[in-house]
This record gives C-alpha cells, structure tokens and sequence, in this order.
C-alpha cells in the first residue's frame, strides 16, 4: 500500500476520525486530509508521533520501502521485534533482544553468537556452517562496526555481573550456578505462576526486555529453572517443557 492508504487504514482501525487524530497531532484536519489523499506526506516528527500512536514502525508507515536488519545481530526485523527507546518510541536500527529502553544488551560478540546459534541451528545447517556464517556477518553490521563509539565503558556489562553474583549468592537449591545472562523478551517468559486461590499471576511487563536465563536441575528430571532479572528484582522459577506447569521459586526486590 502507499503512504496515504496505510495512513487511511491506521486511522480508521484506530477509531479516530481526522478531527480527533489533528488534535492528537497538534495539526489542523485538512493536514490530516491532505496525507490521505496524497497530496502531502507528514514530516519526520510528525511521523515520529504516528509511530507512537499507532504502535508500527516509520518504516511501516512510509510503505515499508526497506528491509530493516537488526544492526547488532542481523535479524530481519517486523514491527513486533523493533526495540524502543525510553520514551516508547521506536529504534528501527536493532531488535528487542539487542536493544531495550536506550540500553545495548550485548558487548561481547561470542556471547551473541553464543545466543544465536542455539536459535539457528538445524538440520539444513549444522552448529559450525551457523558459527562461521555469524563471525563472517557479524563485524560487517553497524553496532560492531561502532562499537567503541556505541558501547558504555563496560558498564552495563558490569551490573550484569553484581546481577549474577547476586542471583548466586541465593543459593538456591538445586539450581547450578549462574554464568551469563541474555536478553530476553517478556512476552517469552512471562509465565502465569498458579496462587492458592486458584488464580495465577504474573510479575512481567510483555513489552519490556529483561535478563534471563534457561538452567538445567541439578537433581535431573524434565524441569528447568528459569532466571529472570531486571534493574529492581531477581525472579527464580521452575518449569517444564515449553513454560508449562511454573512454579515461583522466588521473587526478590533489589
């Protein structure tokens, strides 16, 4: 579709008529007319405002005239997947899983890889054709081109570490030690944990991103600790197979 049927569709899905998005806007509605017969296209910060309102990227907007890649770990990325910046806005540059709430989640790139190949491998392509496929693709995207530029100093890569020395230090039992942390996804892990009553709850935000990870039991069996952190909690669970069955382990505030 073009820019002024994709404006047209957004804004009747949305329930707005063109007086009310104007307002939203800060526009007059012939403005807003003017997009939708083609006329006129809105300009970058007005743009911006229509990619907040209506959860899509500019690039979406604008008729998506480009394949947007993830600039960290080179996935093709679709609206669901972009990361956001701390207003809520869109970063069309980098994945959820790369990049959250203006914060780089990866300053090592074997622990990318690390992440990556398990989500890669298959039969078609086994773990080594995906290894040298990722140190070849890798190094030639922007964040690793730009690293020293990008990076924080190691910061952030520091408070993963107290994080983790935090979570080992619960001596939780059962559960093996903690060594790295990814970036998880809170629609991924943000599992309904049973209460006495009978209801459930969930202590997870399904749009933020998070650290995590996956631990096998040291007493065997089919279930899995699960370890998810974010700048004020620690949350330690038990599961089985794809999330089923959880059980809350422990939920800590920092």
């Amino acid at each position: 579709m073009e820019t002024k049927e994709i404006l047209h569709t957004l804004r009747t899905k949305a329930g707005l008529s063109q007086d009310a998005l104007a307002e939203k806007l800060f526009v007059t509605r012939q403005a807003v007319s003017r997009w939708e017969t083609g006329e006129t296209v809105p300009g970058t910060e007005t743009l911006k405002l229509l990619s907040k309102l209506y959860g899509v990227s500019i690039n979406t907007l604008l008729g998506a005239p480009r394949q947007l890649v993830c600039q960290c770990c080179g996935m093709p990325l679709e609206d669901a997947m972009l990361s956001t910046e701390q207003d809520g806005s869109f970063n069309e540059d980098y994945c959820k899983w790369c990049y959250a709430d203006g914060t780089y989640m990866y300053h090592n790139m074997e622990d990318l890889i690390e992440v990556c190949v398990k989500n890669m491998v298959s039969d078609a392509h086994p773990e080594a054709e995906v290894r040298a496929y990722l140190h070849q693709m890798l190094p030639q995207l922007d964040y690793w081109k730009r690293y020293a530029e990008l990076s924080d100093n190691g910061e952030f890569e520091a408070f993963k570490q107290t994080l983790i020395a935090e979570i080992n230090a619960l001596h939780i039992e059962g559960m093996p030690e903690v060594k790295t942390l990814n970036a998880l996804v809170g629609s991924y892990v943000n599992l309904a944990y049973p209460l006495p009553n009978g209801k459930s709850v969930q202590f997870l935000e399904d749009s933020k991103t998070y650290l995590g990870n996956q631990l096998e039991s040291l007493f065997g069996g089919e279930r899995r600790f699960g370890v998810i952190a974010g700048m004020d909690f620690i949350l330690v669970c038990t599961y089985e197979k794809n999330g089923e069955n959880p059980e809350l382990v422990l939920y800590k505030k920092r």
